[in-house]
């Protein structure tokens, strides 16, 4: 558990992680992470067009230096991935490895504790490996992403290599190559062998991107799709140019208005005003629009993997808000989290453990930017804004769990791992660091404004903190910038000094949350309740899932549970009316009041058990497996859908942080 230490200082893993980075970029790491020595590039070469069986094909060529002796090597398969924030790298989809050195067969067993490592014994006088390895892509819908479908594939590097151990990825090259499905084009981060884009494919398919070093590599993964549509967001000749990528199943999903493509051009601006510079030589949002395709939000330096429902641009543009805070969070990272890193986020390979204290800034100043930064492009209204920020507040003021855990160890979640959905999240709660995180800089930026007399804003501290020129490698990549908890802290004092340090360990180790509405209120707002849903929470309702999933009855505050159409409880509140009623997650439900489930009959029934209206309570009939449950809940409380009402004696701090500069 990493809690902020006391008083703020560095602690000893990120005093660690800051003397790694200086030794790595000296080129003098000792153990954890050595440096390659100069030797040819690793060839990688990648056959992606066996869209039936969602197989992804890869030679991989491993130049060695010679050996006089035999000797053992051990290879890694990429676990801990950047974005992902913990061990995500899933070696059991690696399939049909062979290794071979001058056309005979290497003998290779994995390491019993360590699965993601392979030890190869390597005879004397080879200096070159071949391999051979398939990456197998999940075929249908499970709790894991498509990523390969007939009309869209999305190719990440790390997925289908191995590299030697405890190398830094910085010192590795790699020269790689895709063949695509015939016709089919390509979007990436990767340019050409020269620098340029990447021409077009060679007469076998193949897509050549040239050399690179294996962490730029990892950071830059392929879009591919038989229907791709390119949009610049800049004037041409414009420095350091960004690039949105539209592919879809079809040429209707990429489709977008002049209006939809200017308020993508507008959030671009509004990050440079913000910002004041481009910490990247040129960017590529990847957005893809399926409802096949695996819905994604991951962030990298130069672009974005963005998955997003196919009515995207057709579906409720001027009433939902839906995924398009998903390309402005992804943005945001650019600077927050590519560029400026959390010393204890940044790691010289992917096998090396990753530790997450900072979340809070990293995910959770990039949620409230994200969202922030919607607003001011017309990428969502105010309005619309300020009801889906009276949603997560409700939210997060209904996490009953915070009374045990605070908010500081969530941000542990990603480190747990993969497949770990919690069954009652209000109470064991998960990656609560982005939108408590969004609540908590919002108190930053309106306590800025209240103590410099509004002279100053987060928007000080955007330019100055984030907004530095990068120092590029040899090569032109960016260079992260490393920083820990005092760094950070010593940042915001010199915009406007206070006490940072106290103000961050109150709201990440406490456990009563009676700072979580402070920004909120401070803006010249407060949560009140109504009993109708607003017109935002109605539309976002109204369609389907980011995985094609239809959005369920919200009866979270009132209840205290939330129901699908076929009467299915998808989420239960832990102590609410409905837990004490012995209801839980995955139970069904059959009847209210002897009358079969539809959402309108439960609506009625909660709104007739008000207080004081002298109706019976609510009489349900539940499945449980083989087991018929007949519950019964005494809600007097009406329905409960979370607003925004002004404050008239403040200022309305929450019109000037949504306006466009």
């Amino acid at each position: 558990m990493h809690h902020l230490p006391r008083p703020f200082s560095i602690p000893p893993w990120a005093a660690s992680g800051l003397l790694a980075f200086c030794l790595l970029t000296a080129g003098c790491l000792p153990g954890a992470a050595r440096a390659a020595p100069e030797r040819a590039p690793i060839q990688l070469a990648v056959d992606a067009t066996d869209l039936a069986h969602r197989v992804l094909q890869a030679q991989e060529q491993l130049p060695l230096p010679p050996a006089p002796e035999a000797r053992q090597l051990k290879l890694s398969y990429p676990r801990f991935l950047p974005g992902a924030h913990g061990p995500y790298g899933d070696v059991s989809r690696l399939a049909g490895l062979t290794i071979t050195a001058a056309g005979q067969p290497l003998r290779w067993q994995r390491d019993t504790v360590d699965t993601h490592a392979f030890l190869v014994d390597v005879p004397a006088g080879v200096d070159r490996l071949d391999l051979r390895l398939q990456y197998i892509a999940p075929t249908r819908r499970s709790n894991e992403r498509v990523s390969i479908t007939r009309s869209l594939l999305n190719v990440e590097w790390e997925t289908v290599l191995l590299y030697p151990a405890d190398t830094a990825a910085s010192t590795l090259r790699v020269h790689s190559r895709l063949k695509l499905p015939p016709g089919w084009q390509q979007a990436s981060a990767l340019r050409g062998p020269h620098g340029h884009a990447a021409p077009a494919a060679d007469a076998q398919g193949w897509w050549d991107y040239g050399e690179t070093s294996l962490e730029t590599l990892v950071d830059s993964p392929v879009f591919a799709g038989a229907v791709l549509r390119r949009v610049a967001l800049d004037a041409p000749g414009t420095a350091a140019p960004v690039t949105l990528n539209l592919l879809g199943d079809d040429p209707a999903a990429v489709a977008a208005s002049p209006a939809q493509l200017e308020a993508h051009r507008a959030l671009v601006r509004q990050a440079d005003r913000l910002f004041g510079s481009r910490p990247f030589r040129h960017y590529d949002f990847l957005l893809a629009l399926s409802d096949e395709f695996g819905g994604i939000g991951l962030e990298h330096h130069e672009s974005s993997e963005n998955g997003a429902e196919a009515s995207y641009f057709t579906d409720d543009w001027d009433r939902a808000i839906r995924a398009r805070e998903l390309l402005p969070h992804e943005y945001v990272h650019a600077w927050n989290g590519k560029f400026r890193r959390p010393a204890d986020l940044w790691t010289a390979h992917y096998n090396q453990p990753m530790r997450n204290s900072l979340l809070w800034v990293y995910e959770g100043l990039t949620q409230y930017w994200g969202h922030v930064l919607s607003a001011r492009a017309g990428l969502s209204t105010p309005e619309q804004a300020r009801d889906r920020l009276a949603g997560l507040a409700a939210e997060l003021q209904a996490r009953c769990g915070r009374s045990w855990r605070n908010l500081q160890d969530t941000t542990l979640d990603p480190t747990v791992g993969p497949g770990h959905d919690p069954e009652w999240e209000d109470w064991q709660r998960s990656s609560d660091y982005y939108d408590e995180g969004l609540l908590l800089w919002l108190d930053v930026d309106t306590l800025i404004q209240d103590l410099s007399h509004h002279q100053r804003s987060l928007d000080h501290f955007a330019r100055s903190f984030f907004g530095s020129p990068p120092t590029p490698h040899a090569d032109g990549s960016i260079r992260p910038s490393v920083y820990d908890v005092e760094t950070l802290v010593q940042a915001l004092n010199t915009v406007q000094p206070h006490d940072w340090a106290g103000f961050f360990r109150d709201r990440l180790e406490g456990h009563d949350g009676r700072h979580l509405l402070d920004g909120v209120e401070r803006s010249g707002w407060r949560l009140v309740w109504s009993p109708e849903e607003s017109r935002y929470a109605q539309n976002e309702r109204g369609g389907s899932g980011p995985e094609g999933d239809e959005r369920p009855q919200d009866l979270a505050f009132s209840l205290g549970l939330r129901v699908t159409s076929d009467g299915k409880l998808d989420q239960v509140y832990w102590d609410s009316p409905a837990f004490r009623a012995g209801l839980a997650p995955g139970m069904t439900l059959v009847a209210v009041n002897d009358r079969a489930y539809k959402p309108e009959r439960l609506a009625a029934a909660v709104t007739a058990n008000r207080q004081g209206q002298g109706q019976a309570p609510l009489h349900l009939l539940v499945r449980d497996g083989d087991l018929f449950l007949h519950p019964v809940i005494d809600w007097q409380g009406g329905l409960r859908y979370p607003r925004l009402e002004r404050l008239g004696s403040k200022p309305d701090r929450l019109a000037i942080i949504y306006r466009a500069r």
